[in-house]
């Protein structure tokens, strides 16, 4: 989209070029031009490295000032002062911006007028907890403890401050400049943020007490032997029961816990997002009581006879997920290509729209040819159902239309499967049949992962092999990172194998307790 609004900006078909300006927005992984920081593979690696540089509790810690970042500091002096030239900037342009302005691109489109919210908004709300992460949340628990002792006997003036700021008030304790906000705190309501933190945990050493009792109640939780659903009151009452923990300190625990962070001064934050997912969770659980669910799962439904447990807190009510925006933001613009019916949807995420309209799609010439495959050459017929995903028949026939497609299509091919274990038992079946090896003979071909950094290089270079060779296929997932939000246009796709429809079968406690919450809470709007 944004390329396509930089072509009609600059081609001038609008006209004159209108005065306004359109930002790409994405991660510091994907923006930061510090030399250091930018080589780091992933993300987390390269927020802490970046918090380290640029937060304000760091820079001046007792043991002396550290390394700061140049393009930071150089925003803070002159960049808010130094607005963006009029025009539509992709993550290139705002990277060349930086470099030649001295100035960090990632907190320049920060302080943009203009917010564009992902529609996975509903999942940002939920947390996953499995029995590793709470492994390394008794690690964190651990490192916190020793830091707070070493602090205590070296410099306890820092943890006496922390703690009368807390007496005045979570909003005074978390007031920081932008650089810091990324540890904020999840949506709570405002009076939370106006009260006093509870005696309980305002102390470093109760509130690591605290956490260590809530991880332990946690780690029991997990070792039940059937699948568990619980609503938010109920998971509380039990949390009073057995370990004492009533529900007001849990709402202040996200908070509680940054602050410690930033009284800490420790540099890598990284570390402790275990902590920090269950301290959000804790804060989350306690302040809706309605719109969540807990699901406990002793093991995966692929592999039942090996323990993994996990919990899963969902969201199933939009609105709560999307209230911080209308609460933030004057004017808000909902976009998509699925919204149908649109009177659906202000129901569903509860405001009253002003205005809505649909616009029909359409295209310069018929460049569009569905056709269903229902059969493969051998008459077996090819289907993607949970009883006949892994036949043998079906996958060699999958892998033979692809195979076929691949020696009359040029340029680009584009494959997408239901999910990406799907795609890795197909991608394995077909190594063994010889498939993929006769494909590679055709094109070249490349796999998305769920590694972010993986899948970008495998993008980028089958945008490259589709521009300057033989062309490419690439296998994706449907609703993965190549799916949402890649715009293949200009040849790097002419054909589009899909290899559906899918079956819910991953989350599917999540999704039943979805559209249990939506039947009884939204159907009463259409009766």
């Amino acid at each position: 989209a944004l390329s396509s609004h930089k072509k009609l900006w600059v081609s001038g078909i609008l006209g004159e070029p209108l005065p306004f300006l359109a930002l790409a927005l994405s991660s510091r992984k994907n923006l930061c031009v510090h030399p250091e920081v930018s080589a780091l593979r992933f993300g987390k690696e390269v927020d802490s490295r970046c918090l380290a540089l640029t937060a304000s509790y760091l820079q001046d810690p007792p043991e002396g000032p550290r390394d700061a970042c140049a393009f930071f500091q150089e925003f803070e002096a002159r960049g808010r002062q130094s607005p963006l030239p009029f025009g539509v900037h992709n993550l290139d342009d705002l990277r060349a911006l930086g470099r030649q302005r001295g100035c960090c691109p990632y907190f320049l489109a920060r302080s943009s007028e203009l917010g564009k919210t992902p529609k996975n908004i509903l999942k940002a709300m939920g947390v996953t907890i499995t029995r590793r992460t709470l492994d390394r949340c008794q690690a964190n628990v651990a490192t916190l403890q020793s830091t707070v002792q070493r602090i205590k006997e070296t410099d306890s003036r820092r943890l006496a401050d922390e703690y009368r700021r807390l007496v005045q008030g979570l909003r005074e304790a978390g007031a920081a400049r932008d650089s810091d906000l990324f540890l904020g705190n999840p949506v709570l309501p405002d009076e939370i943020l106006q009260e006093a933190v509870p005696g309980s945990i305002r102390t470093a050493e109760h509130f690591v007490g605290f956490l260590r009792r809530l991880v332990e109640h946690l780690r029991a939780q997990l070792r039940g032997p059937r699948v568990q659903q619980l609503s938010p009151p109920a998971f509380l009452r039990e949390l009073r029961e057995k370990v004492c923990i009533d529900r007001k300190p849990l709402r202040f625990c996200a908070e509680r816990l940054h602050s410690l962070l930033r009284t800490l001064a420790l540099p890598d934050v990284a570390d402790f997002s275990p902590i920090t997912l269950v301290a959000n969770f804790a804060t989350l659980v306690s302040t809706y009581s309605k719109g969540f669910t807990i699901i406990m799962e002793p093991f995966d439904d692929r592999t039942p006879s090996i323990s993994n447990p996990v919990l899963h807190f969902s969201c199933l009510d939009a609105s709560i997920a999307i209230r911080p925006v209308f609460d933030r933001f004057q004017s808000v613009i909902i976009t998509s290509g699925t919204l149908s019916p649109l009177e659906f949807y202000p129901k569903i995420l509860g405001f009253s729209p002003v205005t809505m309209a649909t616009f029909s799609m359409t295209l310069a010439r018929s460049c569009i040819c569905p056709m269903i495959v229902g059969r493969g050459n051998d008459q077996v017929a090819m289907s993607s159902k949970f009883e006949t995903r892994e036949d043998i028949a079906v996958v060699r026939n999958y892998g033979q239309l692809l195979l076929e497609l691949s020696a009359v299509v040029p340029d680009g091919l584009v494959a997408f499967f239901t999910s990406y274990v799907y795609l890795e038992s197909t991608v394995a079946s077909w190594y063994e049949q010889g498939i993929l090896e006769n494909i590679q003979r055709n094109k070249l071909l490349f796999i998305e992962t769920q590694d972010g950094a993986e899948t970008s290089v495998a993008l980028e270079k089958y945008q490259e092999a589709c521009e300057n060779g033989r062309g490419a296929v690439l296998l994706s997932v449907a609703r993965g990172k190549v799916s949402e939000g890649i715009d293949f246009g200009a040849g790097f796709i002419w054909d589009f194998l899909g290899i559906f429809l899918g079956f819910i079968w991953d989350l599917f406690g999540i999704y039943l307790g979805f559209f249990e919450d939506f039947l009884g809470n939204f159907l009463g709007f259409f009766g």
